[in-house]
């Protein structure tokens, strides 16, 4: 039986995920940014548990039970990381002989652009901590979640931007990248957006930030219809790419636009010129 890598919406049993701390991008805001981990996280644990990873668990679970977390839905784990990103370095679900089994593939911080030696570490840690009860396979490719986007029935949406990167796996061509997704997370067929980009984006074009797939044949992706925005171009022509795909049965697919945000500038000293907006 081949694997299957279940769709967003399917049933689940927790989400993992990172503590911002001092060592992460949010150094200089984590005044700002903590109250917002501490509400997702509280929020989630309403209806599921949370698995988070933190480098002081006890500092960390303090301030969760005073946000008003209900600590006996959480799991902490004390590890190190380099940023909050659980989504790309996390472990990949699949089901394979209708068992969840965990995949580590290699993370190298979104093609050599961050530190990520402790990141690519955490699923391993974690599972030798006990906090994952699947088998955990590690996998010799560089691989993020954030990547791939599927329909639980085997069609992978990804993007040649990211996965064909030259500093992620050089060594595989497109052909040999569909066939280890298929043995892999169980890809039947894979469809690959050539355009699609969105400026101040590390991923390389990570497919969770353009176009997801949603139940019935739904994709709903990143529009622009501002021809003189910076994205117009690009996304027009990952539209035109959308609606050139078929789904399984062999219909098109329904396609939902979703208005991009205008953007949030911040205060400009008055003898500066600040940047012309970018609207949307």
């Amino acid at each position: 039986m081949n694997p299957r890598l279940p769709a967003e919406w399917e049933i689940q049993d927790g989400v993992l995920l990172a503590w911002p701390h001092e060592a992460t991008d949010w150094a200089d805001m984590l005044d700002e940014v903590r109250p917002v981990f501490a509400e997702i996280i509280r929020q989630t644990t309403r209806f599921e548990r949370v698995l988070l990873t933190t480098p002081h668990a006890a500092s960390t679970s303090e301030y969760l039970a005073s946000a008003g977390v209900d600590l006996d839905r959480l799991t902490i784990c004390e590890i190190p990381s380099n940023d909050t990103w659980a989504r790309d370095f996390g472990p990949i679900t699949v089901i394979f002989n209708d068992r969840p089994v965990l995949l580590d593939f290699g993370f190298n911080g979104w093609g050599l652009k961050f530190a990520a030696n402790h990141d690519n570490q955490i699923s391993k840690r974690l599972k030798e901590q006990g906090a994952l009860k699947p088998n955990l396979n590690t996998i010799g490719l560089i691989f993020e979640g954030g990547s791939i986007e599927s329909d639980g029935l085997g069609t992978i949406l990804t993007t040649a931007e990211c996965l064909l990167s030259p500093n992620r796996n050089p060594q595989l061509s497109r052909g040999e990248i569909e066939q280890a997704m298929g043995s892999l997370i169980g890809a039947r067929r894979v469809l690959w957006l050539n355009h699609g980009w969105l400026a101040g984006d590390d991923t390389d074009s990570h497919i969770d930030t353009l176009a997801r797939i949603c139940p019935d044949n739904t994709i709903v992706y990143q529009a622009c219809e501002n021809s003189i925005d910076e994205h117009y171009q690009e996304l027009k022509l990952m539209e035109a790419e959308l609606k050139a795909f078929r789904a399984p049965d062999g219909s098109p697919y329904k396609l939902v636009a979703l208005p991009g945000p205008r953007p949030a500038l911040t205060a400009t000293p008055t003898a500066c010129r600040p940047p012309t907006p970018t609207s949307w």
